[in-house]
């Protein structure tokens, strides 16, 4: 019998990755990136030049389909495999990053009329602009003691659909108006290779207030928040949701003259990729939180009953694997953290050493971090330099270093904000194990696992838990290929579920990162010290960092 595949597109945030993989062993056998021609829009608008405000965060919808008409066929002609075995494809991407459109399904930014207005655009996931609006619906809802509200830590993030739209009623009505829909990414993009319109349940349940049992919040909320909302999930969010795992449809002949793959191939519904990473690592029962692992980091937890965890940012049934509940939480920086440290705040001296010793400077610097023992630098920090998602889910604050000296050595700052977002994962993980919801077991996936030993070390030591890693640098795409293998069905060659094509396809390495208990000992008295600086800044004690965010947007002109 021949062998069959299925092909995963990763859509990240500077760039989309298609990945071909056996059906047989979840092999990959090619994988090819298109960078975003336009990248990520966070100063001025492409074309017109148009300054952005602070905390925006934009993309160009067109730079979505490039990636399908590059990489798609770049995989094929590389593998040499035929299109005809290719049986699903399906995708994943961040989120919510969302558009809105009109009613033929074109975004609003490809109206000549409407590019110059900035809410036409995409927003990307990390757009923190409709933090205002957050806060209001955070108000309102909890003044109406709203049940939602609870699963989803107590508060929704401004990351998220309801509190953009709003931010796009509230500064553009003209746009909110012209909108057919205001849609994630992902089911954009689907849209566009089937000419099927579909939501599914992962982004609808995690960013957009949706429940499986109860739909999304009753109109008499909306109202409340603003009488023009009053209809927006009849109107703006109107769309079937669909389940993952589930065939939105099937590749156009249009699509299909684009990638190179034939018309009618299944395409699964979108999904979130940090979620469609949880079976390609093969977790598919409770206990085991997956730590996808990046620019941000979210981390994701099976459970099998619907519980209240402050901070987290949702809990979906089935919005992972069905049958279980699928709690999420997360991190807002981590390698962006890194990125910036490298990018903004290393010496030239470190840059020249580093080429001199055919190191990039992340490697030199993890390579002299880890001369340093748990509290030798003497420095600890706050991981909230893009803002904290959980526990406290406050884009308004930002990051802290403590204990720098005029001998402190950029090595040494570096180790401190590694360790920092290791002790923000902990503080996610204890807010989950004091509810209820058990953690025994590290899973990391991503970019930055396979990159930087020291970090995986640091968080099994700050953590006390062994930390398993994905035998994969392309998870969420991997993934998004399982989930097409199940949209094709078994009769096609591919799975009837996804729990028997993780069976079948996920891959982790065999060395796990075991806690060492010299440095777990240390790394409790340092967790205790960040423990006390997370509360006296996060909640409220010292509003300084919101303080200097408003002394800097409201300088006089």
């Amino acid at each position: 019998m021949t062998e069959k595949y299925a092909i995963g597109v990763d859509y990240g945030t500077e760039s989309g990755r298609a990945v071909l993989v056996a059906l047989s062993d979840g092999r990959e056998l090619e994988e090819h990136v298109t960078p975003y021609p336009h990248g990520v829009i966070d100063n001025k608008l492409p074309v017109s030049g148009i300054k952005l405000d602070h905390e925006w965060a934009l993309q160009h919808p067109g730079d979505y389909i490039e990636v399908l008409k590059k990489s798609v066929p770049a995989v094929l002609k590389k593998s040499g495999v035929a299109p005809q075995d290719v049986i699903g494809v399906g995708i994943d991407f961040t989120a919510c990053t969302m558009l809105p459109i009109d009613a033929n399904g074109d975004p609003l930014s490809f109206h000549p009329e409407l590019q110059d207005n900035p809410h036409s655009w995409v927003k990307l996931w990390k757009h923190h602009a409709a933090q205002k609006e957050a806060n209001q619906l955070n108000e309102i809802a909890s003044e109406r003691g709203e049940a939602f509200l609870s699963r989803y830590g107590g508060k929704i993030s401004s990351e998220w659909m309801i509190a953009k739209a709003w931010q796009i009623l509230n500064e553009a009505p003209d746009i909110y108006d012209k909108a057919d829909k205001f849609v994630e990414a992902a089911d954009w993009v689907v849209s566009k290779m089937t000419k099927t319109f579909v939501r599914n349940s992962c982004t609808a349940g995690y960013k957009a207030m949706w429940h499986k049992q109860e739909g999304y919040p009753d109109k008499e909320f909306f109202r409340a928040l603003d009488p023009g909302l009053a209809d927006l999930t009849d109107t703006k969010l109107k769309g079937k949701v669909e389940p993952l795992g589930s065939k939105a449809g099937v590749l156009s002949e249009e699509m299909a003259a684009f990638t190179g793959l034939c018309a009618g191939t299944s395409i699964a519904v979108g999904n979130v990729d940090a979620h469609a990473s949880v079976p390609a690592i093969g977790v598919v029962s409770p206990g085991k939180m997956v730590m996808a692992m990046g620019t941000s980091i979210c981390h994701m937890l099976l459970g099998t009953e619907e519980k209240d965890i402050e901070g987290m940012c949702g809990v979906v049934e089935d919005g992972i694997i069905p049958g279980y509940y699928g709690y999420e939480a997360g991190q807002s920086a981590v390698g962006d953290i890194f990125a910036w440290y490298v990018k903004e705040g290393v010496p030239a001296y470190v840059l020249e050493t580093a080429e001199k010793e055919g190191m990039n400077v992340h490697q030199w610097l993890e390579k002299e971090a880890s001369k340093y023992k748990p509290g030798e630098t003497g420095l600890l920090a706050l991981d909230w330099w893009n803002g904290n998602r959980s526990v406290l889910v406050d884009t308004q604050l930002s990051g802290l270093l403590i204990g720098a000296t005029l001998q402190t050595k950029p090595e040494e700052i570096y180790r401190a904000l590694l360790e920092s977002t290791a002790f923000g994962t902990r503080k996610i993980i204890e807010a989950f194990h004091s509810n209820g919801i058990s953690v025994d077991e590290l899973y990391a996936c991503g970019g930055l696992p396979q990159k930087n030993k020291l970090l995986m070390q640091i968080y099994a030591d700050v953590t006390n838990r062994t930390i398993t890693l994905a035998d994969s640098k392309h998870t969420p795409a991997v993934g998004a290929a399982m989930f097409g293998a199940v949209a094709a069905g078994k009769q096609n060659g591919g799975f009837s579920t996804i729990v028997e094509a993780a069976n079948k396809m996920a891959r982790v390495k065999e060395e796990k990162i075991i806690p060492i208990p010299k440095n777990v000992e240390v790394y409790e008295r340092l967790f205790r010290e960040y423990e006390k600086l997370h509360d006296y800044f996060g909640r409220g004690q010292n509003n300084i960092m919101k303080e200097l965010k408003s002394l800097r947007e409201n300088v006089p002109i």
